[in-house]
């Protein structure tokens, strides 16, 4: 069975928060743990839903190489397997567009995920290439996402919006 990689744990986390309970609840409190898979190593989440009891869990490959980084910390040069760019624009436009005006620990907090979602996004970006690919897009959410916009997926663009969430300029 062929899992997809969660490249860290910070990507696995948000994975979660991103996918609801079939009832609807997003929120869970997540327990982690490796286990064996068909012998190989795997990263295992596993919560109740709060809302309606399901037992909830997904598990992943671990992979071949850590990456270290400073939060967020959402994995390597390569693009992720489990959250496609459309889900990761529109964590990028959730958070800069919901910035709480009297919490700037918070605020700030929120611009450093959104600027790394777009930084993510743009690992879907081919070597030569100038935009993510539509085929990148795996669910008709995101691909309706892309065919609204395409050009919020140009990499141009998406550098420009990322330093401005970092709040340096172009040079």
């Amino acid at each position: 069975m062929m899992l997809p990689v969660a490249r860290t744990r910070d990507e696995a986390r948000l994975y979660l928060d991103l996918t609801p309970c079939t009832c609807g609840e997003a929120d869970a409190d997540w327990q982690h743990a490796t286990g064996l898979l068909d012998g190989e190593l795997v990263s295992v989440y596993d919560a109740t839903c709060p809302s309606c009891t399901t037992e909830r869990e997904y598990a992943f490959a671990l992979p071949d190489q850590e990456t270290i980084a400073d939060f967020p910390n959402f994995g390597g040069p390569e693009p992720s397997q489990l959250i496609d760019p459309g889900r990761w624009i529109t964590l990028a436009d959730h958070l800069a567009g919901n910035l709480p005006a009297d919490d700037p620990e918070t605020s700030t907090q929120a611009l450093q995920i959104a600027a790394a979602a777009l930084t993510e996004v743009m690992k879907f970006i081919g070597p030569g290439a100038t935009a993510v690919p539509a085929e990148a897009f795996k669910t008709p959410e995101t691909q309706a996402t892309y065919n609204t916009d395409p050009g919020r997926f140009d990499r141009t663009r998406l550098e420009v919006v990322r330093r401005t969430y970092e709040g340096t300029a172009l040079t």
